[in-house]
């Protein structure tokens, strides 16, 4: 097989992967795709909840025949170790592929390398690292979760023209467009970060409402010092039917009971400068499976987590309404702030209507 012809099948595969990037539970999303005598036979991508693994939603798709002598382009190293399920490396050599393609090594130390080399004491014809720069590019923020063992971190906030963030007179600020494209970022992310702030000013779903992706919706973590928050929000009375988290710092048993009642796991939280230590909040996430969050809160937490360098992406939503006097929270230097973190700006001007986006990263 040429190079070029590598790379076309590889890049199919990256893209299968990037597509349902976000999608894939707590493991990376991987795309594979099965190619024999110059055609397409078959192809996968890790499931929803993170297993399957690409590889076997691709190969249990073909007989016996069919997998024979056949070419698996993927592109993340196959596992090799023994987990929840069997490493796909084992799936490979039962198939009788006899040659495999990938892009990037794993950084999981269970497998970072590995395949290459068992794979080749099996006779199998092994190409790693093509399109590797793309396929990392791909991986960021599985590499910078598993390398760091916490989550990847993204910011949102709306504001106006004039850089208020709330509305005296209407709930929202951004149109319509605006707010669909923040439901496909909650889809996307394992878990989404408030402040009980938030949730007794705004009493928040915090949840994905767009059709075809409403089992998407995210864990939430609260976070609540001072066991502050309101106990008949949507968010409260409706932990039962999501995954909650509330870190805290004070012990009432009588409110720690209450909100246990209602199945919110509760964490005692210590404390960095007066404030919930925000690195053992990520810590403890990351050990319940969760890679990626959202912070959707107000102005307090947005700068506090800007001016510690927790954001690894930012994404600011811009209504083209001045509210003058109709405007509270104002966050005058924000735009400023971002500009000086993050290296790369990215402006998208045409798919939100009147509407902007820029998107930090």
């Amino acid at each position: 097989m040429s190079i070029k012809k590598d790379k076309y099948y590889l890049k199919l595969a990256n893209n299968l992967a990037y597509n349902f990037k976000g999608y894939s539970g707590p493991n990376p999303s991987v795309g594979a795709v099965v190619v024999k005598n110059n055609e397409i036979i078959s192809f996968g991508n890790t499931g929803s909840s993170g297993r399957p693994h690409a590889e076997v939603n691709a190969l249990n798709k073909l007989s016996k025949n069919e997998k024979k002598n056949s070419t698996i382009y993927i592109s993340l190293e196959p596992c090799t170790h023994y987990g929840k399920t069997p490493p796909c490396v084992n799936k490979i050599i039962e198939s009788n592929i006899n040659r495999v393609v990938y892009s990037s090594n794993d950084i999981d130390n269970r497998t970072s390398g590995k395949a290459y080399k068992f794979l080749n004491s099996k006779n199998i014809k092994v190409k790693r690292n093509l399109l590797k720069n793309y396929s990392n590019k791909l991986y960021k923020n599985y590499f910078y979760s598993k390398k760091n063992k916490i989550p990847y971190v993204y910011g949102k906030l709306a504001i106006s023209k004039d850089n208020y963030t709330k509305d005296k007179k209407n709930f929202y600020i951004t149109n319509e467009h605006s707010r669909k494209s923040a439901h496909v970022l909650r889809s996307k992310v394992n878990c989404i970060i408030t402040t009980y702030k938030t949730i007794n000013d705004d009493n928040p779903r915090l949840n994905c409402r767009l059709n075809g992706l409403k089992n998407f919706s995210p864990k939430v973590a609260i976070l609540d010092k001072n066991l502050k928050v309101k106990k008949n929000s949507f968010l409260i009375l409706n932990a039962k039917n999501n995954k909650t988290y509330l870190f805290h710092n004070k012990k009432e048993k009588k409110t720690i009971n209450y909100l246990k009642n209602k199945k919110i796991k509760m964490i005692y939280t210590p404390l960095y400068n007066n404030e919930l230590d925000f690195n053992f909040i990520l810590k403890t996430l990351y050990k319940n499976e969760i890679s990626t969050v959202l912070i959707e809160g107000g102005k307090e937490i947005t700068y506090s987590l800007l001016n510690n360098g927790f954001f690894n992406e930012f994404f600011l939503f811009i209504s083209p309404k001045y509210l003058k006097n109709k405007g509270l929270l104002k966050v005058s230097n924000i735009k400023s702030n971002l500009s000086m973190i993050f290296k790369n700006i990215k402006l998208n001007e045409t798919f939100l209507d009147k509407d902007n986006l820029i998107h930090y990263y």
